[in-house]
């Protein structure tokens, strides 16, 4: 029987090449500008020179509100007693000078900034670019399929060169690979602490301007309205920031105009000879004078830089050019100016060293000035919040931590979350840091010591950025990695002395998030190892015929797991243990990879597990750290749209590829699955109307009496008569224990630690939003 086929063209062929030509180019045209489009999506473009400066001023309100407060209490911490010597004070600024330049500067501004991850930064940022050049993820659950994503770029180089040595070095040794993911999850931990002292420091020490106006009232007064304003803000979280984001940038663009204005009118009134503090000299004559009690006072001096890690991990989705713009045009002149000023005005009033900003303001302007402070804090404070938002999604995403409910709170923007768990215990413990300590000195030394703990983190990872990533040159690398370890191991050897005056705080909360954060994730991987290798063999799956040995009931099982590949135990369990399974079962692995986000069209993996009589089919669903996993309607109707197109598409792919996983793109591309089902006289019609860029096409198959297609018909009309019979939601609830001859620590942390943790997060079910009445759960147990 001979078989018309036709393209949306007439049965006569004359025409035939050219208009299958221009098909093809209307077809691929799209997709090649989408992959373009989504693989530069966040790197740096070209732009206009306004467009640059506008998001240069949205990025002052995002990035650097935390670096921005600091002037409010950097001289107090450096000098929590009295002046002794106004060159001490000329001295001091020679620090914060040169600690501004070396390292949020030179050193993140225009270097760790660049490391970015598709715009994202952070240390899991950072381990997601490594992972992707270097199989170091110990989960491993990648394929060579998720290196074809449009995001997941990566650079190659050389089998004899020095990174692919440093490649293999890494990748030799599984101890190597655990102490990379300690050493980030070290990194994150000092970031959440750094979240949690920050909003208390940041308020505390705006409110303290209250005081300053009136002497009488006491420190409490102050401490109650710095934890009004932190109850408020947590408070507030749930609504996001969408609606009030506008405010951010021109509160924080006033705060630094106003500052640097203060700055350069007490430079004028003042003292105009702390200018000379620009000449280094004085770094050395102050170490000279002071000795051990100058040396110490660099953890004050630290806390001048501590919003640096916040600008790297807040970076969000602005171009690095419009962050370096912001930071040299506006951040760091009014920096200087500001600590100049403060300065200039201690030089006259060294006793006024405790409230050193707020008495340096004319009085004149007072109240307005303390009103845009404590906005700025605020700011500041919400920065660091969303930040650590983003840094738990991160985690969560990567398996090293509980799961826990994500809200995203904006429709424009895709970082933008809540984590209400998260939030309520940041809040709790923000107001025991302010409460407990009831000054700014014990909160500073507590955030400097998290804060260079995190930035030797990042210079150890940069060193791996440079070397696999950037392929710099080792003579580079090692001329960063020093003078970056020099100037971080300077500050740390003095923040040391400052542990037991508050620094073990961070210490404390950091070794407590590690813990779990380390113990989920060895729970994690065990449980993953343990799925790997008791996979039921497809010999013994193909033995038992179409029918599985069991009854077939009308409806689609949907039997969720964390394979990637073959069949998990739990499905074994199942069928041994139950008389009957449904007509289809579908085996569906939702995994998450070491990129930012994987485009809705690129989300899921299709494949058929063996014969087509046995209605057996993978489907892969792919999330980068940052996307937000779909409620279930929406997800199970996009699983259900790439099912039934993979089943019409399945013949036409057959003999034109060597591939038997086609990834199926999903909900921007408007399918028509209704046309797969119009079946008149023996002409089937698969309309797919893709909808990508500004280019609409449609793609209409005509095939007339064709065996193949009759039974690719009867197929996709068996599993829609399936879905309408019902869809249930198998989920495996493991049970992980630690076996007997197992160490004593081993068992705590996997009977204990780890079975708290599963007991108190969320369950699969929640969070994959599956309903009561169409779930299943199977148990197992097994030892590690």
């Amino acid at each position: 029987m001979e078989m018309a086929s036709t393209l949306e063209i007439d049965e006569d062929g004359n025409n035939n090449k050219g208009r299958m030509w221009d098909l093809d180019q209307k077809l691929d045209q799209p997709m090649d500008e989408e992959a373009g489009r989504l693989r530069n999506m966040y790197r740096e473009k070209k732009s206009s020179t306004l467009l640059l400066l506008r998001l240069a001023f949205q990025s002052l309100g995002v990035v650097y509100g935390d670096l921005g407060t600091s002037p409010l209490y950097v001289f107090y911490n450096t000098f929590p007693g009295k002046i002794e010597d106004p060159e001490d004070v000329v001295g001091a600024l020679s620090l914060i000078i040169y600690s501004l330049t070396l390292i949020p500067l030179l050193k993140y501004v225009f270097v760790v900034c660049k490391a970015n991850d598709n715009g994202q930064g952070g240390t899991f940022a950072l381990y997601s670019l490594l992972c992707r050049h270097a199989k170091i993820k110990t989960i491993p659950n990648q394929d060579r399929t998720d290196e074809e994503l449009t995001t997941y770029s990566r650079s190659t180089f050389h089998e004899k060169s020095f990174a692919a040595k440093t490649k293999r070095w890494l990748e030799s040794d599984v101890s190597r690979k655990n102490a990379l993911l300690v050493l980030v999850l070290i990194g994150t931990c000092m970031l959440v602490g750094d979240g949690i002292l920050t909003p208390a420091i940041s308020v505390l020490s705006a409110a303290g301007g209250i005081k300053v106006d009136h002497p009488d009232l006491s420190n409490d007064v102050v401490v109650a309205v710095a934890v009004s304003i932190l109850v408020g803000l947590f408070s507030l979280q749930h609504h996001g920031t969408d609606r009030v984001s506008w405010l951010f940038a021109p509160i924080v663009l006033l705060w630094f105009l106003v500052i640097g204005g203060i700055g350069i009118f007490n430079i004028w009134k003042y003292d105009s000879s702390v200018l000379k503090a620009f000449s280094p000299v004085y770094i050395y004559r102050y170490f000279k004078r002071g000795g051990k009690d100058a040396w110490t006072s660099l953890g004050g001096i630290m806390l001048s830089i501590t919003g640096t890690e916040a600008l790297f991990a807040d970076l969000s989705h602005f171009p690095v050019s419009a962050v370096q713009l912001a930071f040299t045009l506006v951040v760091f002149p009014s920096l200087l100016l500001a600590y100049s000023g403060q300065a200039a005005y201690l030089m006259n009033n060294r006793d006024h060293v405790v409230d050193a900003f707020y008495r340096s303001i004319p009085d004149s302007i007072y109240w307005p000035v303390f009103v845009i402070a404590t906005g700025a804090a605020i700011v500041a404070s919400q920065a660091t919040i969303s930040a650590t938002f983003s840094i738990f999604k991160q985690a969560l995403a990567l398996g090293c931590f509980p799961r826990v409910k994500v809200v995203h709170t904006s429709k424009k923007f895709l970082g933008q979350i809540y984590i209400p768990d998260i939030n309520w215990i940041l809040m709790l413990l923000c107001i025991a840091a302010t409460a407990g300590f009831k000054n700014q000195s014990q909160i500073g030394n507590a955030s400097g010591t998290a804060v260079v703990i995190l930035m030797l983190v990042t210079t150890l990872l940069m060193s791996l950025i440079m070397i696999l990533v950037w392929r710099c040159h080792w003579i580079l690398v090692l001329l960063f990695t020093g003078l970056s370890l020099v100037v971080e191991c300077t500050y740390f050897s003095a923040v040391i002395f400052k542990v037991n005056q508050g620094g073990w705080v961070p210490l404390v909360l950091a070794a407590a998030f590690f813990l779990i954060m380390y113990v989920w994730h060895y729970g994690t991987v065990k449980r993953y190892e343990f799925e790997m290798q008791s996979k039921v063999s497809m010999a013994w799956i193909l033995g038992l015929g179409p029918s599985l040995g069991l009854v077939r009931v009308p409806g689609i099982g949907l039997v969720y797991t964390e394979l990637a590949s073959g069949v998990p135990r739990i499905f074994s369990h199942f069928i041994t243990n139950l008389p009957a399974i449904h007509s289809v079962v579908v085996f569906v692995c939702v995994k998450y990879l070491p990129v930012y986000t994987v485009p809705e069209e690129e989300r899921f993996l299709v494949k058929r597990i063996g014969p087509k009589n046995f209605h057996m089919f993978r489907c892969v669903a792919r999330y980068g750290y940052k996307d937000i996993h779909k409620k279930n309607d929406d997800f199970e109707r996009e699983l259900f749209d790439s099912l039934f197109l993979f089943v019409g598409l399945e013949s036409l792919m057959e003999g034109c590829s060597d591939s038997d996983e086609y990834s199926l793109y999903g909900t921007q591309t408007q399918r028509s699955i209704d046309g797969l089902l119009n079946n008149n006289n023996n002409n089937i019609n698969i309309n797919i109307n893709a909808t990508n860029s500004s280019v609409d096409s449609i793609v209409t198959v005509r095939s007339l009496g064709q065996v193949s297609r009759q039974i690719e018909m009867d197929e996709l009309e068996f599993l829609i008569r399936c879905r309408d019979a019902g869809v249930v939601h198998i989920l495996g609830n493991t049970v992980v224990r630690a076996s007997r001859d197992a160490r004593f620590y081993k068992k705590i942390a996997i009977d204990y630690v780890y079975a708290f943790l599963r007991k108190i997060c969320r369950e699969n079910s929640v969070f994959f939003s599956i309903p009561h009445e169409t779930l299943l759960n199977v148990g197992q147990i097994f030892y590690v």
